[in-house]
């Protein structure tokens, strides 16, 4: 366990403990505010991702940072995103669970830095290890569950929202929940923004 960001990130990019450092070109670890009260968590960086070394800087980064601007939430500002793995698994496939095993202390760590109030898991993947092993998206996002003091709930992978744009108005229901349980029990996530809880200018 490492005790800073800085060793914690050193340490992540050097990683090989699975087949995935063969064929990445970046270890994408995160990004974001490491002091939000807010993370993000999906399965696994794709093609952008590994270019790019960010998470969710392709399409369905984009349709991501929409829908986190309507609720006011900007990964610059007050929000930490991450990955359930740090290198992309070949083709965008899956990432298995022996690598998902192999990679999980990274997550571990960086939630242990953070101390999130709130986590949002991006997709099935990341709502089976994070939430529960049973986890079904189009029956529970956007459910609360609590563990151990923090509250998660899971949204549809916005590159699930893209191949089903019917998806959309589940999706943004999701998220205007998120944003009420962000104004009932975190307490500076909106403060640190150029917004107002209502979507208006200060």
């Amino acid at each position: 366990m490492y005790s800073n960001w800085e060793e914690l990130t050193a340490a992540c990019k050097d990683c090989q403990r699975c087949e995935l450092c063969k064929t990445r070109h970046n270890v994408v670890s995160g990004v974001g505010n490491p002091d939000s009260e807010v993370m993000f968590i999906g399965e696994g960086p794709g093609e952008n991702e590994d270019l790019q070394g960010e998470p969710f800087v392709g399409k369905a980064g984009i349709l991501l940072d929409k829908m986190l601007c309507a609720i006011d939430l900007d990964r610059s500002s007050n929000i930490y995103i991450t990955n359930i793995v740090k290198c992309r698994p070949p083709r965008n496939r899956d990432p298995k669970p022996e690598e998902q095993e192999l990679c999980i202390g990274w997550l571990r760590n960086q939630t242990a830095l953070i101390r999130p109030k709130i986590i949002v898991c991006l997709g099935r993947i990341a709502a089976c290890r994070i939430i529960k092993p049973d986890f079904k998206i189009t029956r529970e996002h956007g459910m609360w569950f609590e563990k151990n003091g923090v509250y998660m709930t899971a949204m549809f992978h916005p590159a699930a929202v893209l191949r089903d744009p019917r998806r959309k108005p589940e999706a943004f229901a999701d998220f205007l929940a998120l944003r009420a349980k962000i104004n009932e029990i975190c307490e500076y996530t909106y403060k640190s923004t150029a917004f107002s809880s209502t979507g208006e200018m200060k």
